[in-house]
């Protein structure tokens, strides 16, 4: 369990790393808390661990808690939602429920909002004007937080530096993901603050790179079903050789929102890719 106030952080923001290092989390989940003398708030209180609710009680001191704000309802970051609005009394500002539920394999429940917040909104919370950034993409109802006076951006699961973004269809969508990077690169944040990994200082040069990335991605895959027909298992097993079981459960998430995608544009066909484990082939 690590509790930072790092030079890479404002002086007003704590970072609290939960104790769940995994192939999926890198070194743990990262909660924030952010505020002035008497106020705060945190954002994503993380996986449902007794050890990390009392690390973040040690980061509040003793303050009012203003409001738990959401960047999406996966459990690793919302497993203690409950226990913290219980904990500091504090309402949870989020997007609304997702339409979809999540796969069932990463179903941490709806968590239904106190406020529901849309993109665009501006927030007054804890000294600080917070604004609200819609990037679906990763899921349908991520959130991304700004605060305009430090140049700083909440970036969730968004945008990582340790890894690239796992878009699970039906709830995520390549193309939402792609639309919200490019959100991203026509802002002016200076530093963004993952949901794992450490701050990112040149984040608008790793947007674009993420943004090649997937257009490479997507030229691989059609590339590979010019070959000949291909399942999603094949798929992984062509474009991530050697890869392990769990990175490979992973991937094979992403080259279905591909899919999804490149049916939609009408460069593949085949079957839903979200339902099936038939073969896809090039147009």
């Amino acid at each position: 369990m690590a509790e930072t106030e790092s030079p890479d952080l404002p002086h007003t923001i704590l970072r609290v790393t939960a104790d769940n290092p995994g192939p999926m989390t890198f070194r743990g989940t990262n909660s924030y808390v952010f505020g002035d003398e008497t106020s705060c708030c945190i954002l994503d209180p993380g996986p449902d661990i007794g050890a990390h609710l009392e690390a973040l009680d040690r980061a509040v001191a003793g303050r009012r808690v203003e409001a738990i704000l959401l960047t999406h309802r996966h459990g690793d970051h919302s497993g203690l939602v409950t226990q913290a609005m219980a904990r500091f009394g504090a309402p949870l500002l989020a997007a609304p429920s997702p339409e979809r539920p999540y796969q069932a394999s990463v179903d941490f429940g709806r968590l239904h909002a106190d406020r529901a917040l849309a993109h665009g909104n501006r927030l007054d919370l804890a000294g600080h004007a917070v604004d609200v950034v819609a990037t679906p993409g990763h899921t349908s109802d991520h959130l991304a937080f700004a605060l305009p006076e430090h140049g700083v951006l909440f970036s969730g699961d968004h945008v990582m530096g340790w890894s690239t973004t796992v878009v699970i269809p039906p709830d995520g969508s390549m193309r939402a993901y792609r639309e919200s990077l490019r959100i991203l690169l026509g802002r002016s944040d200076r530093l963004f603050l993952p949901g794992h990994g450490d701050a990112i200082a040149r984040p608008r040069r790793l947007v674009r790179s993420i943004l090649a990335h997937r257009r490479q991605r997507e030229a691989m895959i059609l590339r590979e079903l010019r070959k000949g027909p291909g399942t999603v298992q094949d798929l992984v097993g062509r474009l991530y050789p050697g890869i392990g079981e769990a990175l490979a459960v992973a991937a094979g998430f992403s080259v279905r929102a591909h899919l999804a995608e490149m049916i939609e544009n009408g460069a593949i066909e085949g079957p839903d890719p979200v339902l099936s484990d038939g073969a896809f082939s090039a147009k």
